[in-house]
């Protein structure tokens, strides 16, 4: 009998973000797959948690795939995590779970935290119907992806580093028009949590004027409700 691989959210920041559902899988496991084992291990030791780490991240997840599904396959129960947030969602994790899933392995997901839910409440823009980008392509690929964010009608997310939200804040203005209404979060859940509204111009010029830190999430007006706002 195959075992089962849990998909578990871990904080994106604050460490109380964590259901009681997630402690308890990592507590009955065999072992944990972590995207930073250092980074995991700080986790654990706050939960109280003591449990074997293996490294499973961008670099290797090709390599130890078959091993993974393999263990998997002859009944270990394994928990797979990633530095923050949920696994696969822009961040390693997919792989393997298509993998698990064409083997008739048991997938298990668990609910939990992901950066760009609150952020996209945060905006103020409708999100009743948005698209995810996650993060754009860094060379190949940008300015078809860019192009294409210039018609989308639906409000959509990205992801981005601290050290290119500059340059992603001045190609928006340039493909969508600066007076497009955005937002940006950082360090959500934590301490010093900004959520930042206005347009992409003042956003370019209000983040160029001081230090950027934490994890990024854009959410950007869509095309259509720029149009019906400019109608109005």
């Amino acid at each position: 009998m195959s075992g089962q691989l849990y998909i578990v959210p871990t904080p994106i920041g604050n460490l109380e973000d964590i259901t009681l559902r997630a402690i308890n899988v990592l507590k009955s496991v065999d072992f944990i797959l972590a995207e930073d084992t250092r980074t995991s291990l700080f986790l654990l030791k706050h939960l109280g948690i003591e449990k074997q780490l293996k490294s499973y991240h961008q670099h290797n997840e090709h390599k130890i795939l078959e091993e993974i599904v393999s263990m998997l396959n002859s009944g270990k129960n394994i928990a797979l995590i990633s530095d923050a947030g949920t696994p696969g969602i822009s961040d390693p994790g997919f792989l393997l779970l298509r993998e698990a899933l064409a083997q008739g392995v048991s997938v298990v997901s668990l609910p939990g935290p992901t950066a760009f839910v609150p952020a996209l409440l945060n905006s103020g823009l409708p999100c009743n119907e948005f698209s995810f980008y996650g993060f754009l392509p860094q060379k190949k690929g940008r300015q078809t992806k860019l192009k294409h964010l210039a018609s989308e009608e639906k409000t959509f997310v990205l992801y981005e580093s601290p050290f290119r939200l500059i340059k992603l804040l001045n190609e928006l203005s340039e493909h969508l028009g600066s007076g497009r209404k955005a937002s940006v979060s950082r360090e959500l859940t934590k301490l010093f949590e900004e959520n930042k509204r206005g347009t992409l111009q003042e956003l370019a010029a209000y983040f160029s004027s001081k230090p950027i830190k934490g994890e990024i999430v854009v959410v950007v007006q869509g095309n259509k409700n720029a149009e019906t706002e400019a109608d109005d």
